[in-house]
């Protein structure tokens, strides 16, 4: 009989007892091996414009099928999507959907608003369930879809390496620039930066890169100067959004950002960087 398996998605690498589930309350071990539980299970299902995911500068205009299942591998206090992110199958209301049912379900959408291009894989953390994204992609090409994968990136090189063929456009968080900043939210600084040096050395990928301006984690100009620097160093072609940040979950008693610290930092980073966004201001 199994005494349970170790996960190798993320650098947390859970060992997972038979039955049971891993942090990110979407993997789970079956039969002594480490499965998706969340594959199929969505939770959300919305119609988007690009631009919300965010995508700025990738088919304005556009809209894509934005899908999400339950689970995250983080715990930033400031989460907006929390009711999904940080629960498991227990704890959120899912419906399941095969890969075949949501790639033909973004064709009906597209037959019906020739303005949907594809599917978007975001709301919680797509990547701890990332074989169902990497099967929803697949036949998305196939049926001549784009993929757009909205991500923490905090997960292991192999995972990384396996979807980037089949992203067209990606958004990245980079919640701060620091390993200490990640340590606190539960993340790695390490891994977020191979995944998006990753995804910015494939042509086919269209990058952007948000920074939620959270104060007394990002809000520093040092770290901000740092951030656009390396974002540069990686490739002037990726767009970065400086976003404000607003209270939410366990910072609901905190302040907004100042509209003039977001702007401050979009100024610094557009110091390094061709295309900067501010948002929420």
């Amino acid at each position: 009989m199994s005494h349970g398996a170790t996960c190798d998605v993320c650098w947390r690498r859970c060992t997972i007892p038979e039955g049971g589930t891993g942090f990110c309350h979407a993997r789970i071990c079956q039969d002594g091996r480490v499965a998706a539980g969340n594959y199929s299970r969505l939770t959300s299902v919305a119609i988007d414009p690009v631009e919300k995911k965010p995508l700025a500068e990738w088919h304005p205009g556009a809209r894509v099928l934005s899908v999400g299942s339950y689970g995250c591998n983080m715990r930033c206090p400031f989460c907006q999507n929390f009711e999904i992110s940080q629960r498991g199958a227990d704890g959120a209301p899912w419906r399941e959907t095969s890969p075949q049912e949501l790639v033909d379900l973004a064709l009906e959408c597209a037959a019906r608003d020739p303005l949907v291009i594809g599917i978007a894989h975001t709301y919680n953390e797509p990547l701890v369930g990332w074989e169902y994204v990497r099967d929803c992609s697949e036949l998305a090409h196939k049926a001549g879809l784009a993929n757009a994968l909205v991500s923490n990136g905090c997960v292991s090189a192999h995972v990384i390496d396996a979807l980037a063929p089949l992203v067209d456009a990606a958004n990245i968080d980079l919640k701060c620039f620091s390993a200490e900043g990640y340590r606190r939210l539960g993340g790695s600084f390490e891994d977020v930066r191979y995944a998006i040096a990753t995804l910015a050395a494939r042509e086919a990928c269209h990058l952007e890169v948000t920074t939620l301006v959270v104060p007394g984690l990002s809000d520093s100009e040092a770290a901000m100067r740092q951030e656009a620097a390396w974002l540069a160093s990686v490739s002037e072609d990726i767009v970065l959004h400086v976003t404000r940040f607003f209270p939410r979950w366990h910072m609901a008693g905190a302040r907004p950002t100042p509209v003039a610290t977001a702007r401050h930092l979009a100024d610094v980073a557009r110091e390094y960087l061709p295309r900067v966004h501010v948002g929420n201001c």
